[in-house]
């Protein structure tokens, strides 16, 4: 897909709000969500550029061309891609040989887009319409059954890349983000629901010999830091992403 680079818009108004410029930066992206940008998708590192908190020069799926789009939408001079971030390539798509899958699932889990499709001790296939090429599944596969192979020529960026996948691209993304936020919520409400069950049926323990009063209270303890973890947990969880660090 050709884009034609608009002329370089002046920067937001002060008055824009932060939000809208992260939806604006988050359409000029790829969506391939390879987390190259130093972020854990395509949105939060929109949110940083809308911050001003990250470079637009971080995503090499975007290659060239994206870097052009994002500077005319922020008013920013072109430069070039971080090499930091990786190199701009031509498009590739995930291939898993399937006589070497042991059904492990750990590239069913590390896919952002749900590509791929097997269950625990069957062997997995790639959804090739689906694929990204974003090379998460790669580095988990603890028997290396899994290859990137380009499929666009020559061709890189968004040259290599619609808009029409990366919209679906997105959507599928945020489809699997929203079911695995609501499967681990549902699962900590079930822990934590059994955590005040068990607290409770401590506390009507009525020990009579002090070693059994020691007993309940160790039991006490060790299921009020339980809580706490998990409380701890979700306050983390709330607190804004920062970029990941080199290595």
């Amino acid at each position: 897909m050709k884009i034609t680079v608009p002329h370089p818009a002046p920067p937001a108004p002060a008055n824009s709000s932060t939000s809208q410029l992260a939806d604006q930066l988050e359409d000029l992206l790829p969506q391939t969500q390879c987390t190259k940008c130093g972020y854990s998708g395509c949105r939060p590192y929109a949110e940083a550029m809308a911050a001003g908190t990250a470079e637009i020069n971080q995503c090499p799926p975007g290659g060239a061309q994206g870097i052009a789009l994002l500077a005319a939408r922020l008013g920013k001079k072109v430069i070039p891609l971080n090499p930091v971030n990786g190199l701009e390539r031509p498009r590739s798509i995930a291939y898993i040989d399937e006589s070497l899958c042991i059904g492990c699932t750990l590239c069913i889990q590390a896919c952002p887009v749900d590509a791929i499709v097997g269950a625990a001790k069957q062997m997995h296939t790639i959804v090739t319409d689906l694929c990204t090429g974003c090379d998460l599944c790669v580095a988990p596969c603890p028997v290396d059954c899994i290859v990137m192979y380009p499929i666009s020529g020559e061709a890189t960026g968004w040259d290599a890349w619609s808009q029409q996948e990366a919209d679906a691209a997105r959507a599928r993304h945020d489809f699997r983000t929203a079911r695995l936020l609501r499967e681990t919520q549902e699962n900590e409400a079930r822990l934590a629901a059994k955590a005040v069950s068990k607290m409770q049926e401590v506390t009507q323990e009525k020990p009579v010999t002090p070693e059994e009063l020691a007993e309940k209270e160790r039991k006490r303890a060790i299921i009020a830091a339980a809580m706490e973890r998990a409380r701890a947990k979700a306050a983390a969880a709330a607190e804004p992403e920062t970029p990941k660090k080199d290595a």
